[in-house]
């Protein structure tokens, strides 16, 4: 298996499919790939950059991997509310895949990571160089296996095959960083593309940056444009996104003029982000995070 790997999405459905399917609850964190190689591990984010050096807590921790192995899953981050309840933060997985590495080191000295690992891609040493054609029951068995010798922070996702389950995860796990249920076949090979299903509290999307607000070194808000071909402003950017996005913004001449009537300064640069679908109807956009 080569790096980077091309991974696995699923596509929105406003209820869980029926039939045999497995269902895992969807944490909000950083999708990552983990790869545990001869002698060290390499962490991939789901754009297929090397995101190591972000994570270095969860990479010392995989060292306990048999080499070879590759999980896909994703980086949370907890921190603890004003009561002491410990809850997934978005926020601050996001501070962290957007800092630099030496501030990396800062925030996981503060909030320390865990790995949800929800999939298997290879295994040599048990004698499958590559699981992805395998069905989902046997990879999550040797998932499992592995990571009953391993531990926190490197742990395997909540799953079951009880659809009632499953939706009462959705119900009672909502506000503590939960996102959804993602649905995958019994049966079903590891597939890049939308082979998988999910349902969420809040749908997003990705989008393509056309230009922004502000100034380019300190962007106030980026004009997208969305899947169904309009062009709307987002709202004020958090200062770590505004940070991050920044540097790659490629200014160009004059102003345009999104749906709302609003001008902004158009931007080169191939960016994409995620955003709030829920919000577009209104004509605003929420960015959640760079791709």
């Amino acid at each position: 298996m080569e790096w980077p790997v091309d991974v696995a999405l699923a596509r929105s459905l406003t209820q869980l499919p029926t039939g045999p399917w497995a269902y895992e609850i969807k944490v909000d964190g950083h999708r990552t790939v983990l790869w545990r190689t001869e002698d060290s591990v390499r962490l991939q984010s789901r754009t297929g950059r090397d995101v190591t050096a972000l994570w270095m807590d969860l990479a010392l921790a995989a060292m306990s991997l048999p080499p070879g192995v590759v999980l896909d899953g994703e980086a949370v981050v907890y921190v603890a509310d004003d009561d002491g309840t410990a809850r997934i933060s978005f926020a601050a997985a996001q501070s962290r895949a957007l800092s630099r590495p030496r501030r990396a080191r800062e925030l996981a000295d503060r909030h320390p990571a865990t790995y949800v690992a929800f999939d298997i891609l290879a295994h040599p040493a048990a004698g499958f160089p590559d699981l992805r054609p395998r069905p989902y029951t046997e990879r999550r068995r040797i998932l499992l296996d592995i990571l009953a010798d391993v531990g926190p922070p490197i742990v395997p996702v909540w799953s079951t095959t009880d659809r009632d389950e499953a939706l009462l995860w959705y119900e009672a796990l909502e506000g503590t960083g939960v996102e959804g249920i993602v649905a995958k076949p019994l049966r079903s090979a590891y597939k890049t593309g939308r082979s998988w299903a999910k349902i969420r509290h809040a749908d997003t999307v990705d989008a393509a940056v056309v230009g922004f607000t502000g100034a380019a070194r300190h962007p106030k808000a980026l004009a997208v444009r969305l899947p169904d071909g309009r062009v709307v402003l987002s709202q004020r950017l958090t200062t770590v996104l505004a940070s991050a996005i920044a540097p790659r913004l490629v200014p160009q001449a004059g102003r345009a003029v999104a749906e709302a009537g609003d001008s902004y300064t158009p931007a080169g640069g191939g960016i994409v982000v995620e955003v709030v679908a829920g919000t577009t109807r209104h004509g605003v956009v929420t960015v959640v995070r760079l791709r």
